[in-house]
């Protein structure tokens, strides 16, 4: 088990960045894969991203590839998600999640989720 904590979310203009940061607590965080997720007022969560326990695997929904950056630094058990480019359609609150082993790209595979950040673009 791993507890999550995500920080970094905020208000920002079109065409600006956030960095949002998911601490994670517990010895085993290089073991677990992580993933990105959204959720917009009155939709599903949305898979956004995700990196494997080696940061070697790295997936993205196609409406963020080329402006948002998954990674992970293993030495401060932090998963990071950079967003750049930013537009009104990426307002969510995003949570991270993690799961032991192989990455996955739905949340019904992660057991283990933060308890969000909003983020809010305005057009």
């Amino acid at each position: 088990q791993v507890q999550l904590v995500e920080s970094g979310g905020g208000l920002v203009q079109a065409g600006g960045s956030l960095r949002l940061s998911c601490a994670a607590s517990g010895r085993t965080f290089s073991s677990y894969s992580m993933g990105w997720f959204r959720q917009a007022p009155g939709k599903e969560r949305e898979f956004v991203a995700a990196i494997s326990w080696s940061g070697r695997d790295i997936y993205y929904q196609d409406s963020v590839k080329g402006r948002f950056t998954i990674s992970r630094d293993n030495t401060k058990s932090t998963v990071y998600l950079q967003m750049n480019s930013l537009e009104p359609e990426d307002t969510a609150v995003y949570y991270c999640a993690a799961r032991p082993g192989l990455l996955a790209l739905t949340s019904d595979s992660y057991d283990n989720w933060g308890p969000g950040t909003q983020v809010t673009v305005s057009s």
